[in-house]
């Protein structure tokens, strides 16, 4: 049995739980602090949140026990009730393994208790003390992305545990089965059409700077959804859709790579630069317009566009095979069911590609 633990922050982590989840041969059990998900049906360990106390003197609470974790404030009783929880199951389940993401606090308490940890790698600087700590203690990183795009300055023995399966999308199951760039909408007639996608996790761009955008793009129609406003129907929306403009959350990068839309990418801002790392990625595979931040001057707009328009969705193909969660899940699967007097080298783990 495989345990797997999600994060609560944004929805990309959730949504990605459910993609690999589905492909699993093996049974699973979800873990985290929300509730279990719409569509899940599996066992859910529901933990105590961590997070609920006043934080007025982070200081004092030694949130990062000097340095080494992320989040582990002092005589907090969510982290104490989560901890037992957590130790219990493990204790109680006896998982073949579990997979972490994200978090150094649950994949330390994992390993402690000798349950082998596959961490869901993330972009951006990763070189922290407490990254260190979980990246070295796993036995494979697994990464929701192509090789290449984010591992520059990362040890080797980080490298040699790497399962870079490319993107992960709610919508894998709809690219086409060769990968390459499906059919684009047939729609010609003015305007063009802007998607603007947002996530779950904020976003540092205004109402404001939305309009002079819109203003400064005559021609060009400005859809706009998140998690505050959703589309009823994304995938209909994205492949409809001239340009998608889109934070640089791994989620709707990876939706926008199975929709194989030209895109502009805008990161926000998230600790550790993961989503400016992202966006450079993109840039410079080549995937898409990869920008640093939303422009300052409006009248960027219209270059920004026709520069994804000429770009094209065709590169998205090597971001994204549609196979991404099904790779994982059999990577995965094969690990859940080593022997333990068996070799354990992630490396020799074969990839499960679906018939």
């Amino acid at each position: 049995m495989i345990g797997y633990y999600v994060h609560h922050h944004g929805i990309g982590h959730l949504m990605r739980f459910l993609a690999i989840s589905r492909e699993l041969r093996s049974p699973v059990t979800g873990l985290g602090s929300m509730p279990g998900p719409a569509g899940w049906h599996g066992p859910w360990v529901r933990l105590e949140r961590d997070d609920a106390a006043d934080p007025t003197d982070i200081a004092a609470r030694d949130v990062t026990a000097h340095g080494t974790l992320h989040w582990a404030p002092l005589h907090d009783a969510g982290l104490a009730g989560r901890t037992a929880q957590l130790t219990a199951w493990l204790a109680e389940a006896r998982p073949s393994l579990v997979v972490v993401d994200v978090s150094v606090e649950v994949t330390a308490l994992t390993r402690l208790a000798g349950v082998p940890v596959v961490v869901v790698a993330m972009p951006g600087v990763r070189s922290d003390r407490a990254h260190r700590l979980a990246y070295d203690m796993a036995h494979a990183l697994l990464a929701p992305w192509p090789a290449g795009a984010h591992t520059t300055g990362w040890p080797d023995e980080w490298r040699r545990k790497l399962w870079a399966v490319g993107g992960i999308s709610r919508f894998d199951a709809r690219v086409p089965p060769d990968g390459t760039t499906a059919p684009t909408s047939t729609r010609r007639t003015e305007p063009l059409r802007v998607l603007l996608v947002w996530g779950a996790g904020g976003t540092d761009v205004g109402a404001s700077d939305v309009a002079a955008a819109r203003a400064a793009t005559p021609g060009w129609e400005w859809v706009e959804c998140s998690p505050r406003s959703p589309s009823p129907d994304l995938w209909a929306d994205l492949r409809s859709a001239d340009v998608v403009v889109t934070h640089a959350g791994q989620g709707a990068v990876a939706d926008v790579a199975a929709a194989r839309r030209p895109a502009v990418v805008v990161p926000q801002q998230r600790p550790f630069d993961e989503q400016g790392a992202t966006a450079a990625a993109v840039e410079r595979l080549g995937a898409g317009v990869g920008l640093r931040r939303w422009p300052s001057d409006p009248s960027d707009w219209p270059g920004l566009l026709h520069r994804a328009l000429a770009t094209g969705g065709h590169g998205w193909a090597q971001w994204s095979s549609g196979h991404g969660a099904a790779a994982a899940a059999g990577r995965l699967d094969a690990l859940a069911g080593t022997r333990r007097d068996a070799p354990t080298d992630p490396t020799q783990v074969p990839t499960r590609v679906p018939s």
